[in-house]
């Protein structure tokens, strides 16, 4: 493999996507973004650009409309490796709109897969979640887990979207596939140009937790305060989404080096350690010295009790491991947030 390799990132513009663009382009990649803007905005291309000195080629555009897909293709040809970010995140939303969930997350992958060997692409990486595990039976867990009945339409989505990829390879297409199953990614790039930035009210925790700290909300809620853990809050394996990135790099590089790998291959993403949502506010306060008002509300529909990795595969095999403690991306999560205050 030589250098600008070409690899199409959809959702780039988005928080995990943006930063693994990044990563991409430090490593010597080309890249292309597709992405529709429902969640992110076309600023972080400055960020990006800022960064790595280099922007990328970006097409406004929706993966679930199978044409726009072709289109891509055909305008940039040569595109050998596919990163797939596109797709609504949000479990609480996806208990409310379902249909939005199914529809866009599925049918963006199938676009994708349907058009691979038609345009020589080798291999695809799967944004997938841990929540394709449900509630563990036991922690932490490794890849042999069960897959359990998803505990959200979004959780299930990514059920699917692994069964979908696992059977289309094995009907015999033409290419390869590394299936990372994401913990819980959390802060910022360390320059503070590109971070997670939601479109309106943020359904994730660290955004939502700099926003409050900032004044910008007036607390913060902990969703349940009763479940069966020290604290009572719930339990995550918090990942730095630098870190999350920069196995998207490694994950493609395996596939398209010639190495005699697996078509298919599924990789945790984590760091090992279980952190609750109040000892992940600990930490900020801690490492930042803001206080962020929170109280506890009453549990959330569709969120697990306590999950984190054996991130030990991801480690051996891809020679990937989460190395930012959770303080330092606490800092970089809330330069990020005074960024953004200085922008406005």
């Amino acid at each position: 493999m030589t250098d600008r390799t070409k690899i199409l990132v959809t959702g780039g513009t988005g928080y995990i996507g943006s930063h693994t663009v990044v990563e991409l382009l430090e490593a010597g990649y080309d890249v292309v973004i597709i992405d529709n803007l429902s969640n992110s905005n076309r600023d972080v291309l400055d960020g990006i650009e800022k960064i790595t000195g280099r922007r990328p080629e970006f097409v406004e555009g929706d993966c679930t409309d199978l044409s726009t897909l072709r289109n891509l293709f055909t305008n940039y040809p040569g595109i050998k490796g596919i990163i797939n970010f596109a797709a609504s995140k949000a479990v609480g939303e996806s208990v409310e709109k379902p249909l939005l969930y199914y529809r866009n997350n599925l049918n963006t992958l199938i676009n994708l897969l349907d058009l691979m060997p038609e345009f020589g692409v080798k291999g695809i990486v799967f944004s997938s979640s841990c929540t394709v595990y449900g509630e563990p039976d036991v922690n932490p867990i490794d890849e042999t887990a069960p897959i359990k009945p998803a505990t959200s339409p979004y959780g299930n989505t990514k059920q699917i979207s692994e069964e979908i990829i696992t059977d289309y390879i094995a009907s015999g297409a033409p290419i390869k596939s590394i299936i990372l199953r994401y913990f819980n990614p959390v802060g910022a790039h360390p320059s503070a140009l590109i971070g997670e930035l939601p479109n309106g009210v943020p359904n994730n925790l660290v955004p939502y937790l700099t926003q409050t700290a900032a004044g910008l909300r007036k607390e913060l809620t902990v969703f349940g305060r009763d479940y069966n853990t020290p604290d009572g809050s719930c339990i995550r394996d918090f990942i730095d989404v630098v870190d999350l990135a920069k196995a998207h790099v490694v994950a493609m590089r395996r596939m398209l080096d010639g190495q005699d790998t697996d078509a298919i291959e599924i990789f945790n993403l984590g760091t090992g350690r279980g952190v609750s949502v109040i000892e992940l506010i600990d930490a900020f306060e801690k490492a930042t010295g803001v206080k962020v008002p929170h109280r506890f509300g009453e549990r959330r529909a569709g969120d697990i009790e306590k999950i984190w990795a054996v991130p030990a595969k991801a480690n051996e095999v891809l020679g990937w491991k989460a190395e930012i403690p959770i303080e330092e991306t606490m800092r970089n999560a809330w330069a990020w947030q005074c960024h953004l205050a200085e922008k406005k």
